[in-house]
């Protein structure tokens, strides 16, 4: 059974997280406010960015820095892109 929720991320209803993906309040809300298919969208642009800026996540700065970008990626701001990244036209 899967649970529903007002995904922030894509303004929409949508399959929810089958639990918190992190640990504490950041966790539970992103368990509450964003979807499945956002999360899935987030650890893509991930892991992009972890392979295309050869990212150690050991060092603290880099846990840091994508958090900081996890954060704009569901407010819908403007995140760091792949070298030569050219955007769609939707």
């Amino acid at each position: 059974m899967t649970r529903t929720i007002f995904c922030q991320k894509l303004n929409k209803e949508a399959e929810g997280l089958a639990m918190p993906p992190y640990p504490g309040e950041k966790g539970q809300w992103i368990y509450n406010n964003i979807s499945k298919e956002a999360w899935e969208a987030w650890q893509k642009h991930q892991t992009m960015l972890i392979n295309e800026k050869r990212l150690n996540l050991m060092e603290p700065d880099t846990r840091k820095y994508l958090t900081e970008q996890m954060d704009k990626f569901f407010a819908n701001d403007e995140v760091d892109q792949a070298d030569g990244f050219v955007p769609t036209s939707d």
